[in-house]
């Protein structure tokens, strides 16, 4: 779909200092990726902690998100789950009047083969009254869709795309190959941005334009030289934003740009002195 072609933001979700949902901060996010540029909102992704939201606090936070928002921006909503049943049951009790798809990650923990995988997201891409956008993450979720997988299940008239975020270029060529004019083969991978669009890759959903939008849109819609110069330029600081894991660098960033507290729920810690130092020593360079 034409509309998720560019740069797409996993947005944070921003806390108080006693754990509660920091809603000032997250409409200074939303106003902040949207001036930058960027093109859709990915809302309750691996980046916005949904692990450790109630189902009611995921509900209050794509409602207050939607309303910021007000139709500017196409907006993806996270809803995956290692129980098939219990996503059903999400998916019949989500409000999707807002919503353009749903991006669902594979099923985690439970190591499903392949074939239970295809079964999985076909029965979820049947329930789903939006489109579905796949999510493989193998290093959350322990499980790797196949290129073979992901063509199959693109055969689907709901799943639309995959976010890819293996890190490994030779099976998104693989997909790139394969798949449908139609198929969106998206990164995950904020480095990977420029060399998934030289194989055929329509696009991101980033995890550090929360804080740097701009240069996401330049690596998506510029040239091929601007969107290298612009990778070059986060990437001094990329692996700092997973060094104590995600969302902890780049809520961390946030603070420093004067957008949101740097606040994560247990069992995530806040950065440390040591990560704290380095991403404030850097930061402003980029």
């Amino acid at each position: 779909m034409k509309k998720f072609k560019g740069s797409g933001v996993a947005m944070v979700t921003p806390f108080h200092r006693d754990l509660s949902i920091d809603y000032d901060g997250l409409s200074r996010v939303i106003e902040h990726v949207i001036a930058g540029g960027i093109d859709y909102l990915v809302i309750q992704g691996t980046t916005g902690e949904t692990a450790t939201l109630s189902k009611a606090e995921k509900k209050e936070v794509l409602a207050f998100s939607t309303k910021i928002n007000n139709g500017r921006l196409p907006i993806v909503y996270g809803v995956g789950g290692n129980s098939t049943q219990a996503l059903l049951n999400e998916i019949e009790e989500t409000d999707f009047s807002e919503v353009d798809a749903i991006l669902s990650v594979s099923p985690y923990y439970n190591k499903p083969t392949q074939e239970g995988i295809i079964a999985h997201y076909e029965i979820v891409a049947d329930a789903s009254p939006v489109p579905v956008i796949l999510y493989n993450i193998p290093g959350r979720t322990v499980s790797n869709l196949t290129a073979d997988t992901t063509i199959t299940l693109s055969e689907h008239p709901n799943i639309i795309g995959i976010k890819e975020s293996s890190g490994n270029l030779e099976q998104c060529i693989q997909i790139a190959a394969r798949k449908k004019d139609d198929f969106l083969l998206i990164s995950g991978d904020d480095m990977l941005a420029t060399a998934m669009r030289a194989i055929g890759g329509q696009g991101i959903i980033s995890v550090m334009a929360n804080a740097y939008p701009s240069i996401f849109k330049t690596i998506i819609h510029g040239g091929p030289d601007e969107s290298m110069r612009a990778t070059f330029r986060i990437s001094s600081i990329n692996s700092l934003m997973y060094a104590e894991s995600n969302p902890v660098g780049i809520k961390n960033l946030m603070k420093h740009l004067g957008l949101c507290g740097d606040e994560v729920r247990l069992p995530l810690l806040k950065a440390s002195d040591s990560l704290n130092q380095k991403i404030k020593d850097i930061y402003f360079k980029v």
